[in-house]
Order: C-alpha cells, then sequence, then structure tokens
C-alpha cells in the first residue's frame, strides 16, 4: 500500500470522511489501543517526543486518550466523548506547536506502525486517509527556518 502524505497549510480544514469502521471489527478495542501505544512508543523516541507528557503517567494517558478517540471515531464506545467530553480535536491541540514537521513526524509514525499490521490493504488505506486528512487539521504553526 502507497502511502502519501498530503502537503498541509496552516489553517486548512479539508473535508474528511470518518475510517470504515471494519477497522475496529478487525482490530478489537485492544487491537486499536495496541496500535495507538505502538505510535506512541516511536513518537517518544521522536524528534517530537516534546509535545507528549514526560511523565510515564502523563504519557500512558496521552495513550489511553487518543485510542479512546480513535476508537470512538471508527464506530466504537464513546469512551473519549464520556471520558473527556466531545473531542474538539483543534482546540484541544492549541497549545501545542505542530508544525508541518511535526505533523510529518506524526504521520510517518503512524505509517511504520500500519505498515506492520495484518489488516487488508482497503483498511490500511481507509485509517490512513483520515489520519492524513485529520492531521492537517492540527497544524497550528509555521516550521522555522
Amino acid at each position: 500500500m502507497q502511502y502519501t502524505i498530503t502537503e498541509a497549510q496552516l489553517g486548512q480544514r479539508p473535508q474528511v470522511e470518518l475510517p470504515n469502521p471494519k477497522i475496529l471489527e478487525h482490530l478489537g478495542e485492544e487491537g486499536m489501543r495496541k496500535v495507538v501505544s505502538d505510535h506512541y512508543d516511536l513518537l517518544k523516541q521522536s524528534n517530537i517526543r516534546g509535545l507528549f507528557p514526560p511523565s510515564e503517567k502523563g504519557f500512558e494517558m496521552a495513550k489511553q486518550h487518543s485510542s479512546d478517540f480513535f476508537i470512538q471515531i471508527c464506530g466504537g464506545t464513546r469512551h473519549f466523548d464520556k471520558n473527556r467530553g466531545a473531542p474538539r480535536m483543534v482546540g484541544r491541540h492549541a497549545p501545542f506547536k505542530i508544525t508541518k514537521e511535526a505533523r510529518r513526524i506524526w504521520l510517518e509514525s503512524y505509517i511504520m506502525v500500519l505498515s506492520g499490521l495484518d489488516m487488508s490493504d482497503e483498511l490500511k488505506e481507509s485509517f490512513w486517509k483520515y489520519l492524513d486528512i485529520f492531521s492537517i487539521w492540527m497544524v497550528n504553526s509555521v516550521d522555522e527556518a
């Protein structure tokens, strides 16, 4: 499967399509939590690790919140809404400096995780398209020269 990263522009809000619910059917909640956990473990070693909580407890909570969100947007239990309220992800990410470069690292880390999944390319593509477009919304800062 080809993973293409769409060019992002600051303030752009392209139409995003939710991932195919069969992704969650295939992975199950625990499988989705593992995907997110593996992704975060890569991010913890990346150049954008400073965007995430420094304590192990905080980092584990961030994994849980992200897992809850992805389970919910893939048609599963609305854990995120129940535990955190409405997602409003642009606002939640506003305090963090998210550049196009940070987005690229975030996406490339997901490519590594998705590439290793035992899941059909059709489902991977659906999840990837969501990640690619949704992540454009989070870019809130310009890259420094």
